[in-house]
C-alpha cells in the first residue's frame, strides 16, 4: 500500500511558518509556503507511519502558530 495526503493551512506569514516546519529529513514529507498557505504533502508506505508524520507536523503546526 501506498498513502498520500495533503495538508494545506492559512498562514499572515506563511514563509516563515512553512520555513519552521520544513522537516529536517525530506522523503515523508515537504513543505512549502504557496501564496498565505503552507503545503505539506506527506507519503510513506504504511498507514502507520503516515499516521505518525501527520501527527507531528500538526503538533508542530500548532506550536508555530502559538509562536508567531
Amino acid at each position: 500500500m501506498y498513502v498520500t495526503g495533503t495538508i494545506t493551512s492559512m498562514h499572515a506569514s506563511a514563509e516563515n511558518v512553512a520555513k519552521a516546519l520544513s522537516p529536517d529529513n525530506g522523503g515523508f514529507m515537504t513543505v512549502d509556503a504557496v501564496g498565505g498557505y503552507v503545503v505539506a504533502k506527506i507519503e510513506g508506505k504504511s498507514l502507520r507511519s503516515v499516521i505518525a508524520t501527520v501527527d507531528d507536523y500538526l503538533v508542530n503546526l500548532s506550536v508555530s502558530e502559538r509562536l508567531s
